[in-house]
């Protein structure tokens, strides 16, 4: 039998969704946090871009970021039956998983360049994923283009970065070097 759920069973299985798929992504993210940290003295050393913003917005930012994911990929996992759902939410699980692997990359490895590459493929992953998600819902999509944008701009401070540090910093630096230069 064929019938179609009621508003109240579509709010409550977006609702049961959102409750499972915010704090996910928090933990995620947070996870991914733990990976690496810009309080080292690798990164304390390198001289910062002019678009490098205050060090509080990254949290700000990722955590209403994070919050938005969950709500959009909330929308598309209650939308049970659409055609490609299960497609949609594996893509933007695959540049999700790959994505948070940036601060592992950037800062624990202290890699800018290849730091860089995460954020490409994370930006090329996410319009896939967009595309596949607007399909399914098209809100869901829209709620992603903060996401993309701050990939966007996460990118270019990366690329910035590597310009204002040629020499990708003092690598491997613990704080008990001294570097003298004459």
């Amino acid at each position: 039998m064929n019938t179609l759920a009621s508003p109240a069973q579509l709010r409550a299985s977006f609702l049961r969704w959102a409750l499972f798929m915010v704090p996910l992504i928090l933990l995620v993210g947070f996870a991914a946090g733990q990976l690496g940290s810009p309080d080292t003295p690798w990164f304390a050393g390198l001289d910062k871009p002019a678009i490098y913003p205050p060090p509080v917005t990254f949290g700000i930012v990722w955590s209403v970021l994070f919050v938005t994911i969950g709500l959009s990929l909330a929308m598309v996992a209650s939308a049970w039956g659409a055609v490609g759902r299960g497609v949609a939410l594996a893509a933007f699980a695959i540049h999700f998983v790959v994505t948070q692997g940036w601060t592992l990359v950037f800062f624990g490895l202290q890699d800018m360049f290849a730091g860089l590459m995460v954020m490409g493929f994370g930006i090329a992953s996410l319009l896939i994923a967009l595309a596949l998600i607007a399909r399914v819902r098209r809100t869901a999509a829209l709620l992603l283009l903060p996401y993309l944008a701050w990939l966007c701009f996460a990118a270019a401070l990366n690329y910035q970065f590597i310009a204002a540090n040629p020499d990708g910093g003092a690598r491997g630096a613990s704080g008990s070097e001294t570097r003298v230069e004459l």
